[in-house]
């Protein structure tokens, strides 16, 4: 990394606060910033074909993650894919049905486990090649001073999708194969750790400043206090995180990593930035932030934690939000964003109106 482009990331404010430092106003970008309430990512979604095509697509995917930032000028651009790329690279059939999700070969015995692909193998990287080039471009085409985020799934939140075929409410599918036979979800989680480490530091070295991983589903977890027996929480969450977060700083020093854990409550937020070594943590709409904040470090970074209906309300509730967020989070290290991903009927003058109240 040359002199100049050293300087250039320092200037990028998304970095500045993952590095710590608190930023007024504080920088802002959103979770599914590319995506439906867009009437530009509509019109070439519809051109794509299937949804894997858009995501495989580097033309499609750049364009994509770039319109966002064009809009709005937001200070970080999220890689434009999709979480089950990696099950997909695995030699896991994924698909997604119109109005209803992705759907998956469910990986409900040994047998299925056994028909995918080991991690090292390198067909998984070939596979998911076409993410790399998307990544490389939006470096090349994003301004300067704007953070370029990548991703991946955590490794439960994943595994629930492999084992049950879809998303369901309380991850049952996943929840009775830790019962049923810890050790094979423990084999599928050790595969996913190595996989995701790979991923993410490709994405690294194609051009990303910093990676988020999302936990969406570590609330479905039995929460008991950390230590104690039947911490599964620690167990098929954190640890398996805190791997990744490992694996990819051997291989990338110093790499800004934020986790998501949504849905794991006040305590499970503290822990995961506790325990995974993360540099911040993302915050969902049901965590008190002014609590979370009072329970950690006063240099640590949060980020979110806006509602999404919040953000679809508009109006003076909305003004509300933003300003609480802001008080919540004065002098402290903090990127504005949603507590989970904005839905398609968000009005765009509301976002607008959310970021004009932000940034005054």
């Amino acid at each position: 990394m040359g002199e100049s482009e050293t300087g250039t990331q320092a200037a990028r404010p998304v970095l500045r606060v993952l590095g710590g430092e608190a930023l007024s106003p504080p920088p802002a970008w959103m979770m599914r910033q590319a995506g439906r309430y867009l009437p530009e990512y509509r019109e070439l979604r519809a051109k794509a074909g299937s949804f894997l095509d858009l995501c495989y697509t580097p033309d499609f995917a750049t364009e994509v993650t770039l319109q966002p930032i064009r809009r709005f000028g937001f200070e970080a651009a999220i890689l434009f894919s999709d979480i089950l790329v990696v099950p997909h690279a695995l030699g896991q059939e994924v698909r997604f049905v119109e109005g209803e999700g992705p759907r998956l070969d469910a990986l409900a015995d040994r047998a299925a486990f056994a028909g995918l692909r080991e991690a090292g193998d390198p067909r998984i990287m070939a596979h998911l090649a076409p993410v790399f080039e998307t990544v490389s471009r939006l470096r090349a085409a994003l301004p300067r001073e704007t953070t370029l985020l990548g991703f991946c799934g955590a490794p439960w939140t994943v595994a629930s999708y492999m084992i049950g075929g879809r998303g369901t409410p309380d991850l049952a599918p996943a929840r009775d194969l830790a019962g049923r036979d810890p050790a094979l979800l423990a084999a599928l989680i050790d595969r996913l750790v190595a996989v995701s480490t790979d991923y993410l530091v490709r994405q690294f070295e194609a051009g990303a400043d910093a990676v988020q991983i999302f936990e969406s589903h570590g609330g479905t977890l039995p929460a008991v206090p950390a230590g104690e027996a039947g911490d599964a929480l620690a167990r098929w969450s954190l640890e398996p995180i805190a791997r990744i977060v490992s694996g990819v700083r051997a291989r990338v020093p110093g790499a800004r990593i934020i986790v998501f854990p949504r849905g794991t409550g006040l305590d499970g937020h503290a822990r995961a930035l506790a325990e995974t070594g993360a540099d911040a943590v993302g915050v969902d709409w049901e965590v008190d932030l002014a609590a979370l904040r009072g329970r950690l470090p006063g240099r640590a970074v949060t980020q979110g934690n806006l509602h999404p209906q919040t953000l679809i309300a508009g109006g003076a509730a909305l003004d509300a939000a933003v300003d609480a967020i802001l008080a919540a989070t004065a002098g402290l290290p903090h990127i504005f964003n949603l507590g989970h991903g904005i839905t398609p009927e968000t009005p765009i003058p509301h976002v607008e109106r959310m970021l004009a109240r932000l940034r005054g």
